[in-house]
């Protein structure tokens, strides 16, 4: 059993989620985490989603996870969530810089809003990706605005990826916000640059752990 918390409360999230890992061939349960913030937009929504989270990855690991993903691009509360669990813990934002780093030689971030940009920087510098990052950049799209209107929404998370292609000398980018899994179908096969969706990430990452 694979299980992926959403540390956030919004399970139309979760549920595109488990969409996205199930077209990339892997089963996830899909829990929510119902008393954390309706979105994780910077370290205030970071630090009061982290309790209920942690009830969430207990409850997970007693009952046998053999990995669990935390659904939040932050990466927020994973190490505290990996010193409870029994299993691996996988955080969607560290699982994609890793694929990032193999597949190509430069990244850059495209993420939600400014105040996330802080908080993914620390987070590259702390697993040792500095120097393949170009840049964290914040096309200005809120969270939740990615669940309630992708097709709006999707034009300016695309400008600002072909923005990153432009300017940043990468190869691939990517996607810093769980509400992003459908960015790729938006995007289309230019060529340009390869995206790197964190919960396909975690999600195949979890398959090889949980064997």
């Amino acid at each position: 059993m694979i299980v992926l918390i959403n540390p956030n409360s919004t399970d139309a999230m979760t549920k595109a989620m488990i969409e996205t890992a199930s077209k990339a061939g892997v089963v996830l349960q899909g829990w929510t985490s119902l008393e954390g913030p309706a979105a994780i937009q910077g370290p205030k929504d970071g630090a009061a989603c982290i309790p209920p989270l942690l009830t969430l990855v207990h409850k997970a690991s007693n009952a046998g996870a053999k990995a669990i993903i935390i659904g939040c691009f932050d990466d927020t509360g994973l190490n505290a969530a990996r010193n409870i669990a029994a299993c691996p813990v996988i955080g969607i934002g560290q699982a994609a810089y890793h694929m990032a780093v193999l597949s190509g030689r430069r990244f850059s971030v495209v993420t939600t809003l400014a105040v996330s940009v802080p908080v993914l920087e620390s987070n590259i510098h702390a697993y040792g990706f500095t120097s393949q990052l170009a840049r964290v950049r914040a096309c200005g799209v809120p969270v939740l605005d990615l669940e309630t209107d992708p097709a709006g929404t999707a034009p300016a998370v695309v400008a600002e990826i072909n923005r990153a292609v432009a300017e940043d000398n990468v190869d691939t980018v990517v996607l810093g916000c769980a509400g992003m899994v459908h960015i790729p179908a938006y995007f289309g096969e230019t060529g340009a640059v390869r995206l790197v969706d964190g919960v396909t990430s975690a999600a195949q990452l979890a398959k090889l752990f949980a064997k």
